[in-house]
Parts: structure tokens; C-alpha cells; sequence
């Protein structure tokens, strides 16, 4: 007789149930499958043996991710050890659902794992009636408990995804291709539209987006003059090339054509413009993203062709993953498993021949160079997968190899031996990351040192503004010290005039009743000085008569040259 237990995970815990009269079951599928139904009929085959809750979201999340990478928690294997049955007379088998978790259940747990069958008819049972199983676990909770561990699991997901800086550049090379076929169908729809009133400029201009400004900013033809020579001269960059514009507009026998229709088409033809400028700008986000993710890869073929072969093989893990073999026949699958049923030639290359080495290779080398080639690409994706800091280092001596392999297919000029050039390679990666890392520390310094300065200004904010009202009572101090030495001098001369005397005296009167504080602040101000006057040093006190020594000195003379004045007319 054989004792089946059935394991179910839920969101809310772990559950184990026993089944009853498992052979008996086994020959009767059909009545299995219509008995999971209804619960009275199900509740005679199964029981509920053990239960273990979830102690917090966390650790459902944790038992969760653990199951889908078919890893046995430390949770899960404690609850079946202190729950099955370890020996007795009937055998005692363990019902899992997935083949993953019962080969790992299998090394943990000494004890046969069954999946599939008759289990996932339980299973399916168990799934439907769970909550009417479990005592206290309503319907309502069981779905609450589902719902919340399901955002949680993909949002973790989600955030914690390897691949997430590869996805920017699968979903930017796959935008490059359809903005490439998108702006050709469209710039033809142009050139059909406009050839009906202007037909010879499909001859003078092959390009597409210089086509379209062309008829943005040819418009009527019958209005262009010499005038427009200049304009369409900066669009095509050539000088002969507008003048043959010039001359065909005058004898074209294109159809004329209404404002409105010429309004459209100058629409569209703006359209594919700013199409093809957004194309140029995502290429440079593409070069930029690819220099981040793979610099080796992007040095040695492209960064168009490395984007591509990303994006084929799903992620830059999956293609570090793969021999040399298969990245040499990347892309060419339909026409490789063709070749395998016709018995006929396999592809040589896939998306690695639109790198230019291949081109540039004589037709009996493309076989060998794409070989080289596509070795040489399976060493730089993995570089840039398992590297720490990203460099461009290795990338440049590959490339560097296969240019040599090409010189050795024409002329016969033995290349460096690998050992060589990779000792090369390692050594300058390794001061390339010293300087990166030195950057990234410098980096981190300044920004801790940030962050502790926004910490510390909330706390001595109120210091701070004390500081700042002190500073401005010592600078009006300082000031009114420094005026005081160039008003006695003033006095001193009775000789100067009544008006001058008359004018500082309503100036001074007119300064004072701006600047009259009240009698607190006053006392405060005064207060301030005494202060600043006691913690002034001797040094401090040295420079402030150097300051009024000289002021004096200046105003002083004006008394005695009056005096030389007077001396020279009694003279005379």
C-alpha cells in the first residue's frame, strides 16, 4: 500500500495533504477528474496533515522566488521534515507539482517525489477548494494573500532583472530597423507625391531625406528664382547640383499643382524630416548605451551589428553563453535547418557578415575570416558580461587581431601569437580600471561629503541665522568706526565755507534720522560693540589706527597750504 502526501504551495503558506486509497485512485482517472469538482466528494479523498502559514510578506516573497528557481527553502524543508512520515509499513511517496522543486526535494529529502498523473488532478482539487480545506482562511483572504504576493514577486522581478540595461538596447535596435523601413516607405510616398509637379528632381537628388527637404523647401517650383540658389545650395551641398535644381524648374513638365495639395505634401515631407533627425539622435543613444554595456563588443564589429547580435540571442548573458559556432550563424536559421534537410551547404555567417571585415575579405577567405571573426566576438561578449569595470581595452586588441588575420589571408604576413597580444590587453585594462576607480571613488567622497553637509544644515539652521545677524551688526560697526576719523578734519577747517559746514550738517541730520533704531536696538548694538571691542586682539586693533592714521594725514594739510596763500600776499 502506498501513503501519498501532496505538497501545495499558496500564498498564504505551505500546505501538505494526505491522500486516501492512492491505487484504487490511479485506476480510476476519469472519476477523479469529474470527483475534484464537488468538495463532498473531494474532502473523502484528501485531508489536510500539516499547515504552515507565511509569517510576513517577506518571507512568502523569499519561499516564493526560492520555489521558481527550483531551490528548496529552509522553511519548506523544516515543515516536511517535522511532517512526514519517516519510516513504517506503507511507502511513503511525495507529490510535488513541479518537476524542478521535486529533483531538488529529492536530494534534500530522502523519500520518492511523484509529479504529474494522478497529482495534478489532486493538485487541480486542492487549488479549488483550498480555502474550504484550511480552517480559518476565508475565500476573500486566500485571494488578498495571492494578490498581494503576485505584485510583490513581479516587482521584484522587475526591479532586481540582470538583463534590464540589455533591454534598452534590444528595444532601441529594434526601433532603429523599423524607423529605417518606416522613413523609406515614407520618403517614397514623397517622391511619388511631388514627382507629379517637380519629376526631375528624382534624378538630381538620390537621397531620400534630402529629397524631402527639397520639397519642403522648393514648394512651387514656379517661384523659384536665383534668389532660392543659395538655400537649396546649403541643403544638397553642392553647388552645381542647385543650379541643375535652378534649370530644371524652369523647363520642367511637371503637372501644376493647387496650394492645398502643396500644403499636405510640405506636411508630410516635414514629417519624414523630423523622422530621419530622431533616427540620428537614437543611433547616438544606441552608440552611447553600447559603450556602457558592451565596449569590447562595440570596438570589435559595431555597434549596430554587436545591438543586433544582443538583441538575437535575448540578453548579453545568453550570448556570452554561446560557442563561437553558433554566433558565427546567428540570424541565418532558416537557412542552416534548410541546408539540413536538403543535405545541401550550411550557412557560413548570419548577422556578423554586415561587419566589414567579411566584406573586405576575398570570397574563398569569407568562410575562414567569419570563423575567426565570430571567436573572437564569443571572447569580447564575455569580457563585458563578467567584467567588473567596462573597458574598451580588449575590444581594440581583438580588432586589432583580425585585422592582422586579414593582412595574413592577402599578403602573407605572419600575425602576433594570442598569448602575446592578451598579456598586452590585460596589463592596460588593468591601469584603465585603476583610473576608473579612482574617478568613481573621488565620486563617492563628494557625495558623501554632500550629504552630510544637507544633514548637518537642518540641525545649525538656527545657529546659522544668529551668525549672519551678528556679522551685519559688526559690519555697521566697522563702518561707522571708519567714518568717524574723516568727520574731525571737517570741522577743524572754519575756512572751507558756511555752505559746505551747512550742506554735512543736513546730510548728517537727514543719515541720522534714517538710520535712528529704536532704543533697544540701540542698547543691543552697544552691547555688540562692547563685545567685539573685548575679544578684539592687539592685531586687530594695530590695523584699525593704520586705517585712520592715513585719513587724517589727508584732510590735515588743507589748513596749512591756506596759511603758505595768505603768507605769499603779506609778502607782496
Amino acid at each position: 500500500m502506498v501513503l501519498l502526501h501532496v505538497l501545495f504551495e499558496h500564498a498564504a503558506g505551505y500546505a501538505l495533504f494526505a491522500v486516501k486509497e492512492v491505487e484504487e485512485i490511479g485506476m480510476l482517472l476519469p472519476q477523479v477528474e469529474e470527483s475534484v469538482l464537488s468538495l463532498a466528494k473531494f474532502n473523502s479523498m484528501v485531508s489536510l496533515a500539516a499547515f504552515f502559514p507565511f509569517k510576513s510578506a517577506q518571507a512568502a516573497l523569499e519561499n516564493m522566488n526560492a520555489i521558481s528557481e527550483g531551490l528548496v527553502h529552509a522553511d519548506l524543508k523544516l515543515f516536511l521534515e517535522t511532517n512526514l512520515p519517516s519510516s513504517g509499513k506503507k511507502k511513503a511517496v511525495l507529490g510535488v507539482s513541479d518537476t524542478k522543486i521535486g529533483a531538488a526535494l529529492q536530494e534534500e529529502v530522502s523519500m520518492s517525489i511523484q509529479t504529474g498523473g494522478v497529482v495534478s488532478e489532486i493538485l487541480r482539487g486542492v487549488r479549488l477548494h483550498f480555502h474550504a480545506l484550511v480552517k480559518g482562511l476565508t475565500a476573500l483572504a486566500a485571494s488578498k494573500a495571492q494578490l498581494g504576493l503576485g505584485h510583490s514577486y513581479s516587482r521584484a522581478k522587475v526591479k532586481f532583472n540582470v538583463n534590464r540595461a540589455d533591454n534598452m538596447i534590444i528595444q532601441s535596435i529594434a526601433l532603429l530597423d523599423q524607423l529605417d523601413k518606416d522613413i523609406n516607405t515614407f520618403s517614397m510616398r514623397v517622391r511619388e507625391w511631388y514627382g507629379y509637379h517637380f519629376p526631375e528632381l528624382i534624378k538630381i537628388v538620390a537621397d531620400n531625406s534630402t529629397y524631402c527637404r527639397m520639397a519642403q523647401l522648393i514648394g512651387n517650383r514656379k517661384e523659384l528664382s536665383e534668389e532660392n540658389l543659395e538655400a537649396i545650395e546649403e541643403v544638397v551641398m553642392d553647388g552645381a547640383k542647385a543650379q541643375a535644381i535652378l534649370d530644371a524648374s524652369r523647363s520642367s513638365m511637371g503637372m501644376d499643382i493647387s496650394p492645398i495639395d502643396l500644403i499636405n505634401i510640405e506636411r508630410f515631407s516635414s514629417r519624414v524630416v523630423s523622422l530621419a533627425e530622431y533616427r540620428l539622435e537614437l543611433q547616438e543613444y544606441l552608440r552611447s548605451k553600447m559603450g556602457q554595456v558592451a565596449p569590447n563588443l562595440a570596438a570589435l564589429i559595431g555597434e549596430v551589428v554587436g545591438a543586433r547580435l544582443i538583441s538575437h540571442a535575448g540578453s548579453l548573458t545568453n550570448l556570452a553563453k554561446y560557442p563561437a559556432s553558433t554566433v558565427q550563424i546567428l540570424g541565418a536559421e532558416k537557412a542552416l535547418f534548410r541546408a539540413l534537410k536538403t543535405r545541401g551547404n550550411t550557412p557560413k555567417y548570419g548577422l556578423i557578415f554586415h561587419s566589414t571585415f567579411i566584406g573586405r575579405a576575398a570570397a574563398k577567405n569569407k568562410g575562414r575570416i567569419s570563423r575567426y571573426l565570430a571567436n573572437k566576438c564569443t571572447i569580447a561578449s564575455r569580457i563585458d558580461c563578467f567584467s567588473e569595470v567596462p573597458t574598451s581595452v580588449f575590444g581594440d586588441k581583438l580588432r586589432e587581431q583580425v585585422e592582422e588575420r586579414l593582412s595574413f589571408y592577402e599578403t602573407g604576413d605572419m600575425p602576433r601569437k594570442n598569448v602575446d597580444v592578451m598579456k598586452e590587453a590585460v596589463k592596460e585594462a588593468g591601469e584603465v580600471a585603476a583610473e576608473i576607480k579612482k574617478k568613481l571613488d573621488k565620486k563617492e567622497k563628494k557625495r558623501k561629503k554632500k550629504e552630510k553637509l544637507l544633514q548637518e544644515q537642518p540641525e545649525n539652521g538656527t545657529n546659522g541665522d544668529t551668525q549672519l545677524e551678528n556679522g551685519d551688526a559688526a559690519e555697521t560697526v566697522v563702518k561707522k568706526k571708519k567714518k568717524r576719523p574723516s568727520e574731525g578734519p571737517v570741522e577743524e577747517a572754519p575756512e572751507n565755507g558756511a555752505q559746505n559746514l551747512a550742506s554735512t550738517d543736513t546730510s548728517a541730520k537727514k543719515k541720522k534720522r534714517k538710520s535712528e533704531p529704536e532704543e533697544g536696538a540701540v542698547e543691543l548694538q552697544e552691547e555688540e560693540e562692547e563685545e567685539e571691542a573685548a575679544a578684539e586682539t592687539p592685531a586687530k586693533k594695530k590695523k584699525k589706527r593704520q586705517e585712520a592714521e592715513p585719513a587724517e594725514e589727508e584732510a590735515e594739510p588743507a589748513v596749512p597750504e591756506k596759511k603758505k596763500k595768505k603768507k605769499k600776499k603779506e609778502a607782496e
